[in-house]
């Protein structure tokens, strides 16, 4: 029996000048001889993720699928944190198998003391190798938890355990050397078809104090769709309310809250400006999806040609 891994770069690879390869980060794994799988090793680009590309990384997510297509129990892919949490869920999005396929990563290179990069590719072997992380979609696997990858995000700029959940907590833990999921949420149907995302263009704008909308003229002519992060539930400055009614006239506009956690509503605030008002005006409701995966969310519908409020209601 064999599991796949996918070395992309990132924390995880970086020996000072050097670049780690996928044979150097299990050599110095411990632990990797009780794993009971093959490890098969492809080396792909060593990117800094703040440089990865949605279609670079649909560039792995399809080899992925072709090695469980050939055999493999399950699929790990190793980047930078940075992007993590998105490419986590574009590929959640496109994966079709009930095997898993697991992201992770590290905080910590190497050369320092301390590095979390052994550790957490362990976690993620195991959990690849799982039957209990079956049918659970793309996952992410740091500091031993286990986390759903439309839920989970990089809540820290330094802390080894920067990955957290704040609507569900973690699916489940790695303890020792079992796989422990302890809730096992709907999986979704994956979104299929030829997709160019390198074609389409989706903005992320966040609303801030007094504003005006100025940055969003001519934004139209220039993308295909919008995602609006707004205050709390969903509120905008009364000013702006009516530029985004005109946006989402001509594309589609998605309403996400910038806080972090929660969701937004719908019928609780009817001023200018808040959410009933701007669901009146068109916008779409994303849910308890956060910004960045609703941007991610909307490309790919726009690029499947996709129902975009059919899309979303799945995470409202």
């Amino acid at each position: 029996m064999t599991v796949a891994l996918f070395t992309l770069g990132g924390t995880i690879s970086m020996a000072g000048s050097r670049r780690l390869t996928g044979a150097d980060l299990t050599a110095a794994m411990p632990g990797l001889s009780d794993l009971g799988h093959e490890v098969a090793i492809q080396d792909v680009e060593k990117i800094p993720s703040a440089n990865l590309t949605a279609a670079k990384l649909l560039e792995v997510v399809n080899a992925a699928s072709n090695a469980i297509a050939a055999g493999a129990t399950g699929a790990v892919i190793t980047q930078g944190t940075d992007t993590l949490e998105e490419s986590a869920f574009l590929a959640d999005l496109v994966w079709p198998h009930q095997e898993p396929l697991v992201f992770t990563g590290a905080m910590r290179n190497p050369t320092l003391a301390g590095p979390d990069g052994p550790a957490n590719l362990l976690a993620a072997l195991r959990v690849a190798c799982s039957p209990a992380a079956r049918d659970l979609g793309a996952l992410v696997v740091f500091n031993e938890e286990i986390h759903a990858a439309r839920w989970v995000r990089k809540t820290h700029s330094t802390s080894t355990a920067t990955f957290k959940s704040p609507n569900t907590g973690p699916l489940g833990h790695v303890v020792e050397d079992r796989v422990r999921v302890l809730t096992r949420p709907q999986r979704l149907d994956s979104l299929q078809g030829g997709a160019d995302l390198n074609s389409i263009r989706v903005a992320l704008y966040t609303v801030t104090m007094d504003d005006d909308g100025l940055l969003l003229q001519g934004l139209a002519d220039t993308h295909q769709g919008l995602v609006v992060a707004g205050y709390g539930v969903g509120h905008v400055p009364a000013a702006l309310a009516p530029v985004l009614g005109e946006l989402a006239a001509r594309i589609p506009v998605v309403l996400t809250s910038r806080t972090g956690a929660g969701s937004v509503v719908r019928n609780t605030y009817h001023s200018p400006g808040a959410e009933t008002d701007l669901l009146r005006r068109g916008l779409v409701d994303a849910g308890f999806l956060d910004p960045y995966k609703a941007r991610i969310l909307l490309r790919l519908l726009l690029a499947t040609n996709s129902g975009i409020a059919a899309g979303f209601e799945k995470y409202v």
